[in-house]
């Protein structure tokens, strides 16, 4: 008898040989319709796995995680059968499953699969699947997968990494595909499937192979599903921050100043302008002083701070001085340049907490087929801070810091969120600096802090930085997608790398703790995400319009200049709209644009002292008649609304 450990903590005995779908069939008929994967002692098993050996075992339905991710890699087998077969002579590569969907990569010689051609291939995989074949894994010898793949020069390179004896393929129907397992029990779960785009792909993620192509799909155990899934796209298609920027002239790129490098136009860097002044005014109550720091530093700063040796090869390239050996680098990170701050003069305990903050641009070498609109650039700007604290002081602060970003959150709308504990990949110490002792207690007192503040939170292994373990804020946008908004990061490496210290009581040098933070997290990425929330409509304190005021002709050319002022006054902000154009194709416009209210003045508007109030998306409603004085209070009681008091 071997003894199954459950995820409740509960214990079963059973005979060798039980599969996980004998375990869930032990625990009712409807678990075992629904389980569809499994994962036992950590490893992702089939659930027709035999379990010979005491263990943890966890079964994996569709709406696990881990399940989808069973139910996605095995559709990604299916459709590279289809492709086989309908494109006889391709060679197979990789085929995993992604956050949302899978993809195989494939090279497809002188043959070509357009868009004209998916139907076929979706048709042909629901065919394969209604036949219900089993994913069947077994063992394989080197030899013999060499044999197999003799002319696949793709998955050769992949065996050859192999060790004998670690070797296994899976069968279904008629296809066969090196995988290390991780599948569904047959294709018939499979109902619903869609090729959503292809892309190419250089080979193992290196621009100097071959480009495959990469075919994008997803699949669902419902139609409904794949229905809803496709609307979603869609919506997601409409509120695209790379669409709305353009339409909202917020932000540009150039092929002349290159890619990955954002041109924010006036209305844009005012948008920008306003969250930093947000935050700075948030951060001014929160005793952070504000500094300025280079956009370069010399490379021996960054060898000290540990960034060198993990990004230089990887990142842009020294520039080099008319001084024989001198380089410097474009600035990767703003934390090298904080501690020489701190550096500049000698603390004592009473001095501290040191909290520096800055919005500072910094520069990283992403490939060019990584990068995407804001959030994935050459060069953005941070919303940084570093707090130098003693270990007393670390749990105040580091919560302090939750509350500032649970403040930013809050007034931008990002309701739905939970938080991450990233701690190390205890099986990859190489991957870290520091000491496991300073590990340990970084780790535990973000935990703690986590813990007293009741966040909703997770622990991830292997998602710390290099230098420290991070609470990373993962947050839910109006679509259901998650996304890593704001991280504070505890940090024991890098005072001792950087040898800060501060005189404590007893008249002895110590080493302060480091507190890396920042809401925003990246200026471009946080605003490209807070976009496509929003779907260009942003909360009304910070629109870069309010409001715009819609003359019926030019005969109420001053009435309009009058509001305008009026509006400047109560630091409304507000354009004029005075073109000799019909008022709806006026409205429309602005509808277009997103502004919030549209203020309409004629002649009744005029002898009244008033203005007609039409809000953004409120088409069929009549509009409300007031003074501006009115106006002005209705949005100071609107922005009281969301923007909360830090």
């Amino acid at each position: 008898m071997i003894k199954i450990t459950l995820p409740d903590g509960s214990v079963k005995e059973f005979a060798q040989g039980v599969t996980p779908m004998d375990v869930a069939k032990s625990i009712s008929e409807g678990l075992a319709r629904n389980v569809i994967s499994a994962s036992f002692n950590g490893t992702t098993i089939e659930t027709t796995t035999t379990l010979t050996t005491d263990g943890a075992l966890i079964l994996y339905t569709w709406n696990d995680a881990d399940g989808k991710k069973a139910f996605w890699h095995s559709t990604s087998h299916v459709m590279a059968q289809a492709l086989e077969e309908m494109y006889p002579g391709i060679k197979l590569t990789i085929g995993p499953a992604i956050d949302n969907g899978f993809y195989y990569d494939v090279d497809f010689g002188d043959k070509k699969i357009t868009d004209a051609d998916f139907k076929s291939v979706e048709d042909r995989v629901l065919e394969i699947s209604r036949e219900k074949h089993e994913f069947k894994m077994r063992s394989a010898t080197k030899a013999e997968a060499l044999e197999l793949y003799k002319g696949n020069e793709y998955k050769t390179e992949l065996i050859q990494n192999l060790e004998d004896g670690t070797i296994t393929f899976c069968d279904h129907s008629t296809f066969t595909d090196l995988c290390r397992g991780g599948h569904i029990p047959n294709t018939g779960i499979i109902k619903a499937m869609k090729i959503l785009s292809v892309a190419g792909a250089y080979w193992r993620g290196d621009e100097k192979n071959k480009q495959l192509t990469r075919v994008y799909g997803i699949s669902f155990p419902k139609q409904k599903d794949l229905t809803d899934y496709l609307e979603l796209l869609e919506e997601a298609k409409r509120r695209d921050h790379r669409k709305l920027g353009k339409e909202l002239d917020l932000f540009h790129f150039s092929p002349k100043v290159g890619q990955g490098l954002p041109l924010w136009l006036p209305k844009g860097a005012a948008l920008r302008d306003r969250l930093e002044q947000f935050l700075k005014k948030a951060q001014k109550k929160a005793g952070y002083e504000q500094v300025v720091t280079p956009h370069i530093g010399q490379k021996e700063l960054y060898v000290t701070s540990g960034h060198y040796a993990k990004y230089g090869a990887d990142s842009f390239q020294p520039i080099k001085t008319p001084a024989e050996g001198e380089e410097f680098l474009l600035k990767p990170m703003n934390c090298p340049h904080h501690c020489e701050i701190y550096n500049a003069r000698p603390w004592s305990y009473k001095d501290l907490p040191k909290r520096y903050a800055e919005f500072g641009t910094v520069y990283r070498y992403e490939q060019s087929g990584e990068l995407h609109g804001l959030t994935r650039v050459r060069g953005f700007t941070q919303d940084d801070a570093h707090i130098f604290c003693t270990p007393d002081q670390l749990d105040a602060e580091f919560k302090n810091v939750i509350d500032l970003v649970l403040y930013v959150f809050g007034s931008l709308g990002f309701e739905n969120f939970t938080a991450q504990v990233s701690v190390r990949d205890l099986d990859n110490p190489e991957k870290y600096i520091g000491s496991v002792e300073n590990w340990e207690k970084a780790e535990q007192a973000i935990i703690s802090a986590a813990r007293d503040k009741g966040l909703n939170y997770v622990i991830e292994a292997g998602e710390a930085a290099f230098y420290g373990p991070k609470l990373d804020f993962m947050v839910k946008d109006a679509l259901g997608r998650s996304w890593q908004l704001g991280t504070i990061q505890v940090d024991y490496n890098l005072p001792e790398r950087f040898e800060l210290s501060y005189k404590g009581s007893d008249n002895e040098l110590h080493r302060p703790v480091m507190i890396h933070r920042a809401p925003f997290g990246s200026m471009e990425r946080f605003i490209a995400i807070l976009l496509e929330h929003t779907g260009g409509n942003f909360p009304l304190w910070l629109m870069p319009e309010q409001a715009i005021i819609l003359s019926l002709s030019e005969k109420y050319e001053n009435y309009a200049k009058k509001v305008s002022e009026l509006l400047e006054i109560h630091e409304i902000r507000a354009l004029i709209d005075n073109r000799n154009e019909t008022i709806g194709k006026k409205i429309r416009e602005a509808e277009v644009q997103k502004l919030p209210f549209m203020l309409i003045v004629g002649e009744e508007e005029e002898k009244n002292g008033t203005i007609s109030v039409r809000r953004h998306g409120d088409a069929g409603k009549s509009n409300e008649t007031m003074s501006v004085e009115q106006f002005a209070s209705l949005v100071k009681e609107e922005i009281n609304k969301t923007l909360k008091q830090f």
